[in-house]
């Protein structure tokens, strides 16, 4: 049950953020909606994309966190939103290489290994879908319910 999986990394990370930011999640209110996920790593992931959010607010500002399903049922997404610095265009693709930081104290290893862990172990799909400098930063993962491998 991914609502859950999610829900449980929401609430923990929930209670380490400052009072100006808020933090929203959609999911627990949903129908469960189950996925071939490995639970850790999966909220590995969704822990670390909070945290970029958190970093990009600055100490002040929203992040949103929802799941949801294609028409079809057979694609699950789940979006990290945040109101913060943004991400120049030309650098979407960049932030998910090893190596890369926008951040002083950074190895830039966090995304390409959510990359790694999605793409490779999960066979999804993760990217950035909107960003506006000043405005803020959405990244979606895309899950395919129906992996056969």
């Amino acid at each position: 049950n991914i609502n859950e999986v999610i829900g449980d990394t929401v609430l923990y990370f929930r209670r380490r953020v400052p009072r100006n930011v808020n933090l929203t999640y959609n999911g627990l209110a949903m129908a469960p909606i189950e996925v071939p996920i490995n639970a850790a790593l999966f909220e590995w992931v969704v822990e670390n994309l909070m945290k970029n959010s958190l970093d990009a607010l600055q100490g002040q500002g929203t992040i949103e966190v929802v799941v949801g399903e294609s028409d079809s049922d057979s694609i699950v997404f789940v979006e990290v939103s945040d109101t913060g610095k943004g991400i120049p265009k030309s650098n979407w693709t960049r932030i998910f290489e090893p190596g890369f930081t926008t951040k002083t104290r950074g190895w830039g290893l966090g995304l390409s290994l959510s990359r790694r862990i999605i793409e490779e172990y999960h066979k999804g799909r993760i990217a950035v879908v909107r960003s506006e400098i000043g405005k803020g930063t959405t990244i979606r993962v895309t899950l395919n319910r129906n992996v056969n491998e």
